[in-house]
């Protein structure tokens, strides 16, 4: 299945707002601060340096052979909004890969749509002259590298670097398992002060077109566009985007408790919303992403893979893990993972026991239209 939306060939300046917005909704809570992400990339294509705007390819159209590798970056969302990164550090990141393989990178993708990283291959394209695939690895944002449908799906973990503000890097090779990568990219990124810039892996075109989740930067845009129209138009935003998205309000009210730390390069903790007119309560657990959903009772509303998205009562802006504050009028929608997700081998890694919650996924009902 897929979306009703037009597939873009270009990212500009005027478009830069929704993407942000729908980056945000779809990213369930992380994948960096949209804003951040939307401010760097509009620097950039402000700049006569680069070009004013960067071309998108469908991932259908991909050469078989071409060479496809993703880039964002590592660290907890609450650290990367204080701790500004230097701006090349996923640049330098892709050249080691390069070097280290003797492979010449074609097209860039994001790893996740969510947030900021759904904007930093766009920032690596403006500044290598690069396309990026309309697609991304998981159609969201989740915690760990592991978690996208690339290493999901068999793609080998063959080369890696992280990169700091500093320059200073850690090239990886031949890992035996994403699983591992992750452990080790994660204890470097804390070591590099909570962030790091990220390029990994390295794959094909075909295997690209087949396990990417597509079409995901259009989709961001349109969503962002759809709630841009609402405000202008009086109507609801937060509808305007459960519409499109083919989800469903689960809850409105505001936060009256927050509880968050960072731990082993994570953003932990839950957050609880009060209906505003109601004794109603919902308790949302976070790890960087929005994971489970409870009630008042202790009942699951839903779980990952499923989208558990947090949208500003009114205005229906994302409301990110790193931004949660006592008294904000929220919305929360839920939104039916992409199918991509929801498979055994998808699950293994991504479903509500990969973050220890010994409890079945029961997913929300689908739309006719949607991933």
């Amino acid at each position: 299945m897929s979306f009703d939306i037009p597939h873009l060939t270009e990212i500009t300046l005027d478009d830069l707002e929704a993407v942000g917005i729908g980056a945000g909704i779809l990213g369930t809570g992380g994948g960096g601060n949209p804003r951040l992400g939307r401010l760097r990339l509009q620097t950039l294509l402000e700049d006569d340096a680069y070009p004013d705007s960067v071309e998108l390819v469908d991932p259908r159209d991909l050469p078989a052979d071409a060479t496809v590798a993703s880039v964002g970056g590592m660290g907890a969302p609450t650290i990367s909004v204080e701790k500004f990164a230097g701006g090349d550090e996923e640049v330098q990141s892709l050249r080691a890969i390069e070097d280290l393989s003797g492979e010449t990178v074609d097209a860039l993708i994001p790893g996740e749509i969510g947030g900021a990283n759904s904007m930093a291959p766009l920032c690596v394209a403006a500044m290598t002259d690069l396309p990026v695939v309309d697609a991304d690895g998981m159609g969201r944002a989740f915690p760990e590298l592991q978690m996208d449908t690339f290493f999901i799906y068999g793609t080998p973990v063959n080369y890696a670097a992280t990169t700091d503000e500093r320059g200073n890097q850690v090239v990886y090779r031949d890992i035996d398992s994403a699983k591992r990568l992750e452990d080790l990219a994660r204890a470097i990124t804390v070591q590099m002060g909570g962030r790091s810039g990220y390029a990994f892996p390295l794959m094909t075109g075909e295997f690209v077109s087949e396990y990417a989740v597509p079409h995901t930067v259009s989709l961001a845009t349109e969503l962002g566009r759809a709630v841009e129209r609402a405000r202008d138009s009086g109507t609801d935003p937060v509808d305007a985007g459960r519409e499109l998205l083919g989800g469903e309000e689960l809850f409105a009210g505001k936060i009256v408790d927050v509880h968050r730390r960072n731990r082993d390069g994570f953003a932990l903790g839950s957050v609880t919303l009060a209906g505003i007119d109601e004794d109603a309560t919902l308790e949302i657990e976070f790890q960087n992403e929005f994971l489970v959903a409870r009630d008042d009772d202790g009942d699951l509303r839903t779980t990952v893979p499923d989208l558990i998205c947090l949208v500003d009562t009114d205005t229906g802006a994302p409301v990110t893990t790193d931004a949660l504050r006592y008294g904000q009028r929220v919305r929360v929608l839920g939104v039916p993972a992409p199918e991509l997700l929801t498979t055994p081998e998808a699950l293994d890694v991504i479903g509500p026991e990969a973050f220890g919650y010994e409890v079945p996924y029961d997913p929300l009902p689908r739309d006719e239209t949607g991933w």
